[in-house]
């Protein structure tokens, strides 16, 4: 089971209003609205995404990295370097 399953319809909520929120730009460049406010909507959609990411990442530690670290082993070493290298994708993005 994966660390998000408690929380997985709070997820899907929140990346259809995500969508929603691509959808709306997709809207506003067709209907030519002023840059800036796309801009201020890009900006809204990016924090949605990231707070959704580090929600994910929240459980993942939880969840999976602490179930592999309390094993111990092989698996561990490798539930760790996953997150890591995902952490290092998220502060670069």
């Amino acid at each position: 089971m994966h660390g998000y399953a408690d929380n997985k319809q709070d997820h899907l909520r929140r990346l259809r209003r995500i969508e929603g929120q691509a959808r709306g730009l997709q809207r506003m460049v067709e209907e030519d609205k002023y840059c800036i406010d796309i801009l201020t909507q890009v900006s809204a959609a990016n924090r949605a995404l990231q707070s959704f990411a580090l929600s994910l990442l929240e459980e993942h530690l939880a969840h999976c990295v602490a179930d592999a670290v309390a094993k111990g082993g092989a698996e561990a070493e490798a539930k760790v370097k996953e997150a890591s290298d995902a952490i290092a994708r998220l502060v670069r993005s």
